[in-house]
Formats: C-alpha cells, structure tokens, sequence
C-alpha cells in the first residue's frame, strides 16, 4: 500500500470532483489525495443528474489517482477497476445482490446505493491524472421521493463508521488501481461484464431520439460501450449518451 494518502476533509462543498480539480492547477499533490466532504451541496451524477444527501450520513469524496501514461483507448478501465474494488468492499460487508449498473452506479438488487463519476485529466494521447468522486449511501435511511435508492443500514439493517469504510475502500481502490497502465480493456472486462446489472435480462432502454427500445445487454465494448442485443438478432453499441436503461 505504501504512502498514507492525504485527506482533506471539508464541512460543505459544492463538488468535491470540482474542489480537487482546482486545487490540482494550484497545487502538486500526491498520488491518492483525498477530497471528503461531510455534505455535498451539488453532487453530480452521471450526465448532470444531481445526487441527494444528508449531512455526515454517506461517504462522499473525491479521490486523485495519477499515472506515468494511461492511454485513452483504455480510459474504460478506470470505469472497471473503481467498480470492482466497491464491489468487493461490499461484498465483504455482506451487501446482497451487487451488480454494476453500466457504466457505474453500483447497486444492490434493483437499488441504487452507490455513484461513480470518473474526470481525466488528459496530456496529448493519454490520460495523467484522474479524478474519481464517489457517493456511496451508507447510514441515510430516508430519500424524499426518491424511488430504487438504498443504503448500506438500510440493507444491512446496522450504522457504519465512515472513517472505516474509507479506509477499507481506498485499499481496494489502491489494489485495483495499481495495475491498470500496464493492461488493456479487453484483459480486465470479463470480470466487470460478470457483475454487469440486467445482463442477458428482458431490458427497456431509451435511446438517444427519445425511442423505446426491447433488448438483452450482452456485455461492454473495449472502448467501453453497451453492447445491446434488438430484436432480430441485431447487436448495436451504446455510447454512455446514446441510452438509458429503464428496467
């Protein structure tokens, strides 16, 4: 594991994705720095859909990870590695039913308690640093209306201790991370295309045109799109803002 990492903790922040952003023009800083935020106030989701949260409830931060040159054909396994070190912490903790819902929320059955926003900071042809935010619901057990959300006590049915989660997280983030430059996507999408939400399910999707469309996801390309089966045995690729999957 090496270096401690260095967490900067902060009451309320707007995006802690945003925060380390900025502070990355002002300042060099180590590998695996910590952006935690005791409340989020704007959260973003995947594609600008905002996240709700309560004060000092769920694990919200922002993590840097930089790299000697990860090339950006490769970018997807990020997307991987992040997903699989949450799920094997919530597999550890007992969580049912974790599957990874293209391209990164995590969920338990048909409930969202976890989300991923991964920003690359990019050099010419490869990418050399990455921001990682992460909202993991843990001891919130109310979400408004708010439907297919949980939460850690929710599932559990017990309270956990944030500073324990992160440091249980941020060593299997460290694990997953740590060999990523040297492999290509096609060597670590099997294990993610295993923990892949609704995979070879009747699913509904909604393309890009607004269209409703039936098919089956079969996996994800190297390059990291959906590959969807229609009707008739034809095979299509989703780009993450050409489809949403709605059950």
């Amino acid at each position: 594991m090496g270096e401690q990492s260095q967490i900067i903790k902060l009451n309320a922040i707007d995006s802690t994705n945003v925060y380390l952003k900025e502070l990355l023009q002002s300042e060099r800083l180590g590998d695996h720095t910590i952006v935690l935020a005791k409340k989020q106030l704007k959260g973003r989701g995947q594609m600008g859909t905002s996240w709700q949260s309560e004060d000092g409830k769920n694990l919200t931060f922002s993590i840097l990870k930089k790299f000697d040159g990860l090339p950006i054909e490769h970018q997807f396994n990020l997307n991987i590695a992040v997903s699989l070190a949450v799920h094997g912490l919530l597999t550890e903790l007992h969580i049912p039913q974790i599957t990874v819902k293209w391209p990164n929320d995590i969920m338990s059955g048909s409930a969202k308690i976890c989300g991923i926003l991964i920003e690359n900071v990019l050099k010419g042809q490869s990418i050399q640093n990455s921001i990682i935010g992460i909202g993991l619901n843990v001891n919130q057990t109310s979400f408004g209306n708010l439907e297919k959300v949980s939460s850690l006590k929710l599932l559990a049915g017990r309270f956990f201790d944030l500073d324990e989660l992160l440091h249980r997280l941020l060593g299997k983030l460290k694990l997953h991370l740590a060999e990523i430059e040297q492999k290509t996507v096609a060597q670590m999408l099997p294990a993610y295309e295993k923990l892949l939400f609704r995979k070879d399910k009747p699913s509904t999707f909604k393309d890009g045109s607004g269209q409703i469309v039936m098919g089956f996801i079969r996996g994800v390309s190297p390059s990291g799109k959906l590959k969807v089966e229609l009707e008739d045995q034809i095979y299509k690729e989703y780009d993450l803002k050409e489809v949403s999957l709605l059950y």
